[in-house]
């Protein structure tokens, strides 16, 4: 269990800011929401068959974390990322400090024809309604603590509506909590919630000894090949990308940038064979 001592300032008004947002479902009485999700292991499955480097590539205007923003229309980044090869794409919805939107999640998720992840920080049932997405995003360290649901409960509540659920952690004993509590799809993010500093190491520290059923992605800190292949090398079956993707304070172009990761293991292949036979 977290407490506010261990998470970051920064960190510590987004957990806030989620507790007291109410979403316009729970504001109106709405229904809860039903999805019929395109599969996630399944779209990392064809990744690989076609050679590419499993990747989510995540529509994020801005971030505490980031530099600049960008106010290009989410909907022609989301298709540019899966020009460039991204086999799912990750929207943020947190709109106070990511600049995100559930309006931009369902306009996007209309428009391509990969697996959707809702990017956002889900600490109570009735935020799983206030999107349709083929996957939903629940943070282990925000979760279980006072003001916040069970995560095995948001877990099959999250089910129950047909979402399929990536769980975060960053330690080992978060990763140990997330399987106790049925995660299938775990992702290790590299960032320390505490500090916020990024340590490519901790993915295969924590992720070393996991089972070989369970879907793990390596998230933040990705930003070159050399980093995508560590990361593809320490076990991840996928990869989350956003910040070397976006680019927000350069305005880079965000196909080129997915299409170089997706392509890290084909080049350092053909690169190899190369230097075999000079």
């Amino acid at each position: 269990m977290s407490t506010g001592e261990d998470i970051a300032p920064k960190v510590r008004s987004i957990l806030d800011a989620a507790r007291e947002r109410a979403t316009a479902r729970e504001r109106e009485g709405g229904e809860r929401v039903g999805v019929d999700a395109r599969s996630l292991p399944e779209a990392f499955e064809a990744a690989e068959a076609d050679g590419r480097v499993p990747l989510i590539a995540e529509v994020k205007p801005t971030s505490p974390t980031t530099e600049g923003e960008r106010d290009d229309d989410p909907v022609e980044l989301a298709e540019s990322m899966v020009a460039g090869g991204a086999a799912a794409l990750s929207v943020l919805t947190e709109p106070e400090h990511f600049g995100g939107s559930t309006d931009a999640l369902e306009r996007i998720r209309a428009a391509v024809d990969v697996p959707v992840l809702r990017k956002d920080f889900v600490v109570r049932e009735a935020q799983l309604d206030a999107a349709e997405a083929d996957v939903l995003l629940l943070i282990v360290r925000f979760l279980d603590e006072d003001g916040t649901d069970d995560l095995a409960d948001l877990l099959s509540a999250a089910r129950e509506r047909g979402f399929q659920v990536l769980v975060e952690a960053h330690t080992a004993g978060g990763v140990e909590r997330a399987l106790d509590a049925g995660a299938g799809i775990v992702g290790v993010n590299n960032r320390d919630l505490a500090k916020l500093e990024v340590d490519l190491g901790t993915f295969e520290a924590v992720a070393s000894d996991v089972s070989e059923n369970v879907t793990l992605i390596a998230e933040s800190g990705i930003a070159t090949t050399n980093d995508a292949l560590a990361m593809r090398a320490a076990g991840a079956d996928a990869l989350l990308v956003g910040s070397a993707i976006m680019d927000a304070a350069g305005g880079g172009d965000v196909e080129a940038n997915t299409r170089r990761l997706v392509a890290a293991e084909s080049d350092a292949t053909a690169d190899a064979e190369t230097e075999t036979h000079q």
